[in-house]
């Protein structure tokens, strides 16, 4: 029996967000070719509902103001901020659907829209715009090579002389003012008429730029020297890339979303596949389909290998950061990273690309809530959906374009045109139709619906741009410069990428395949579906464990690792010990997943190791102890960084009411202005952080809750963040064992006011007075049965080994000796009165 689906009257936020509702509980039925047809004619009446409209209302304007009926002209309406960049007083739209008129076969109409381009178009205006924008959209559509096709037909443009090449490489020539840098990388925007000119025409001042930005140049500008015979636009664009990719990260091998265009600095660390960085993979991979230079294949295959280890949490794709990218960096996704499933079929790896296209019919949080309401109309998700119909032939996708067009008929569609949602919990419009929905959204859905004859040429012999322009695929044969070879000194890898052009007859001899990989997801997002039980059994759709979100007080945590095979062992100094045992694991998925954890457990452990901090040392300051007892304690891998600060930090402590930190705390009139002091465990350390700070206290000391630990037996280590970002806590937080806490316990139990510095410049006192410090941090090693890890407990610490100090003297020593030191103070001061 199939599970019940949506009723039709369900929310716009389920019906436009996903773009499928009803479709996602059926199964792939067989579509007749009548229907098809019915749907592609329907896309055609859409296009023209929204071209005419533009032309009648908004030409020559940008754009068109759906709402009002108007066009959008730059400097008449209230600024938008970035958005307006992409406005260059060029009828942007007429532009960017160039070729959607030609493959949707209205030729006759793009004859005459190329006669208004030539006629009405200049590209001489003093206006600021992004050059990224402009590229893809402007100088990227492929007008010539339509009108060039026409004229050899015979019926149409036997008029054209390559006027629109000759526009192309006038555009270009005013973009390269933007690449005059040190790095090669360009400045995001560029004024039309006077290039990079200063501080009055917002260019030349910036110093930042974002990934996608600078690297989503290579296909529009070889195309243009590979049409022209300059070799310049080339040559720039390589040298963009070549720079990019000499700033990855070179452990992760991932790039961050925003980088310094003079100095390379990252300026954003976080990465993922969507907004910022999405086309620059993108680009990597279709600038080796258009050119045939196998660098950039070699260059994409190193980057997907750690797009998947790293940002993909199928079936979910969330940003890490590049230098700790087990660390998210965010738990949700945005829209432009819908066209990674399109991505994933280009790259021949079909089964995550059906997985994810399952999961971004909306954009989820990882506790699937809307995060971000407006939807613009973006095409990436259509994209993704011609794609794997493609690959697959699976009629699903069939019908997830039909609830597409449903939907865009239903909430988007208005008198003169379709408006962008403002809010699709609400229903809200906004005054908005970007070019982009004529360029791509239409073509797609056309490409999804028609039949080879339908199509005025074969769409095989072209390279789809980001823009989805179509670059003709013999560009790669055309003549070339030698100054546009990239340097190819660097050794790559490429052994576990071989069947980058995959056979689709070969892949899915099972044309259930797709569904059962849809299946599983499916009942994670539909809440009309069956949820799934506790662990991903074959046939169930929740991922397995993750290594960074692990808990070893976690009660499912726990159940999760038991049917992985993978048992715990609790030691006498607080850490506990994976092992992993196949044979014991419910299922070979299961098995498998074990496997996969244990690896992931042993890098983290490695990862963290690489970061290992120096100790710290609490040093009590206070009448009548005068900075003769120092403490080493474990520094906290969030908060202020110690090692930074001259002075450290000095205060009173205070003993934090609850004493686990977990919950508000009570007693904020005496932390206040205070060195909170809490016990280990029940939450995160990062946790316990934000509760003192926000009732004022000035740092936070935790004492380990597993009585008898001491530095002399059990490994020092420092605190790890909660998986989120923690760039909120701004105070600092150290770990110390029991028996060190309690040197500071039974110190406020016999004084009232003990007063403590904080610091990293303390460790030097505190090994001349003998105590003891941190050496090598220890690491996780598999065994040839099983693999073992060592893992923290509730707090996820991060394990280093101790000693004694240079002296040998232990803890309990150094207890006696405070104790004899403090009697002997107090008969000083008896004599003395």
């Amino acid at each position: 029996m199939l599970p019940s689906c949506p009723p039709a009257t369900m929310p716009p936020a389920l019906l436009l967000l996903t773009l499928m509702s009803g479709a996602l509980c059926g199964l792939g039925q067989a579509m007749s070719r009548e229907e098809r047809h019915r749907l592609r004619n329907q896309v055609v009446e859409m296009f023209d509902h929204a071209y005419q409209n533009y032309m009648d209302h908004a030409y020559p304007a940008d754009e068109l103001m759906p709402l009002t009926c108007r066009g959008r002209v730059r400097g008449l309406e209230p600024s938008r901020g970035d958005v307006d960049d992409a406005l260059g007083k060029f009828s942007l739209t007429l532009i960017d659907t160039l070729d959607t008129l030609m493959l949707l076969n209205k030729t006759t109409e793009f004859e005459a829209a190329v006669r208004r381009v030539l006629s009405d178009v200049r590209l001489d205006n003093d206006i600021v715009v992004s050059v990224f924008e402009t590229n893809i959209r402007v100088l990227g559509r492929r007008g010539h090579s339509m009108a060039v096709m026409l004229k050899e037909g015979g019926q149409h443009m036997q008029w054209y002389q390559d006027e629109l090449l000759h526009m192309a490489k006038d555009l270009g020539l005013r973009l390269l003012p933007a690449f005059n840098t040190s790095s090669g990388l360009p400045y995001p925007r560029v004024n039309l008429k006077y290039g990079v000119r200063g501080p009055e025409t917002r260019t030349g001042t910036e110093t930042d730029t974002c990934t996608a930005c600078a690297g989503t140049i290579i296909l529009e500008f070889a195309a243009l020297s590979r049409f022209t015979g300059d070799p310049v636009f080339e040559a720039h664009a390589r040298r963009a890339l070549d720079f990019l990719w000499e700033k990855r990260q070179r452990n992760s091998n991932l790039v961050g979303t925003t980088i310094n265009i003079h100095s390379g600095e990252w300026v954003r660390r976080d990465s993922g596949v969507g907004a910022g960085i999405d086309s620059y993979y993108e680009y990597l991979l279709k600038a080796y389909i258009l050119l045939g230079d196998d660098l950039f294949l070699q260059r994409f295959n190193i980057h997907y290998a750690s797009i998947m280890k790293y940002i993909s949490q199928p079936p979910l794709l969330l940003d890490v950061h590049i230098h700790k990218p087990l660390l998210p960096a965010r738990t949700w996704m945005d829209s432009l990273l819908a066209f990674f499933p399109g991505l994933q079929v280009l790259k021949g790896d079909i089964r995550p690309a059906i997985e994810t296209h399952e999961m971004l019919y909306q954009a989820f949080t990882t506790d699937f809530r809307v995060h971000w309401a407006q939807h613009p109309l973006r095409p990436e998700f259509a994209e993704s959906t011609y794609f794997l119909y493609k690959a697959t032939g699976d009629p699903y996708y069939l019908e997830a374009g039909r609830t597409i067009l449903d939907n865009l008929n239903r909430f988007a569609r208005v008198p003169c045109g379709f408006a962008a949602m403002k809010d699709v919990r609400t229903g809200s419009h906004e005054d908005r139709m970007d070019s982009f929905f004529l360029a791509e959204m239409f073509k797609y859905l056309f490409l999804l619906f028609a039949d080879a004859e339908d199509i005025p040429f074969d769409v095989e012999d072209y390279v789809f741009t980001t823009e989805a322009h179509l670059l003709p695929l013999s560009l790669s044969a055309a003549p070339h410069s030698p100054l546009v070879s990239s340097n190819r000194t660097e050794e790559l890898d490429d052994s576990n990428f071989d069947w980058t052009c995959p056979n689709t007859r070969l892949l899915f001899p099972d044309p259930a395949y797709p569904r059962n990989l849809r299946d599983p997801i499916r009942s994670a997002v539909d809440k009309s579906c069956p949820r799934p039980a506790p662990y991903r059994e074959p046939g169930m759709g929740r991922p397995p464990l993750r290594a960074q979100d692990f808990m070893a007080n976690n009660p499912e945590h726990l159940e999760l690792l038991r049917r992985m095979g993978v048992s715990l062992i609790h030691l006498k100094d607080g850490r506990v010990q994976l092992v992993q045992h196949a044979t014991q694991a419910v299922s070979a998925v299961a098995a498998e997943d074990g496997v996969r954890f244990m690896q992931e457990m042993m890098e983290l452990s490695s990862q963290q190791q690489k970061e290992q901090l120096p100790p710290r040392a609490i040093q009590i300051v206070s009448h009548p102890f005068l900075g003769r007892v120092v403490l080493t304690a474990g520094p906290a891998q969030f908060g202020t960084d110690l090692s930074k600060s001259s002075t450290g930090v000095r205060g009173f402590v205070t003993v934090a009411e609850p004493y686990s930190g977990c919950t508000e705390i009570t007693n904020a009139e005496y932390v206040q202005g205070h060195i909170a002091l809490l016990q280990r465990g029940q939450c995160m350390f990062a946790e316990k952080a934000r509760h003192i700070q926000k009732a004022g206290a000035i740092g936070g000391i935790v004492i380990d809750d597993n009585e008898g630990s001491s530095s002399d037996t059990a490994p020092l280590f420092q605190m790890a963040g909660d998986g989120r970002n923690t760039e909120d806590v701004t105070l600092p937080v150290l770990f110390l064992f029991h028996k060190e806490g309690n040197i500071l316990l039974e110190a406020l139990k016999e004084y009232r006011e003990v007063e403590v510095l904080l610091s990293d410049k303390a460790r030097d006192r505190a090994e001349e007075d003998c105590l003891t410090e941190a050496t090598t941090p220890t690491s996780f090693e598999p065994t040839s049965q099983s693999q073992t890890s060592m893992v923290e407990d509730s707090d996820r610490r991060e394990e280093s080994e101790g000693d004694t100090d240079s002296s040998g003297q232990s803890v309990d020593e150094l207890l006696a000796d405070w104790r004899e030191d403090l009697e002997a103070f107090q008969q000083m001061e008896k004599d003395e009165l």
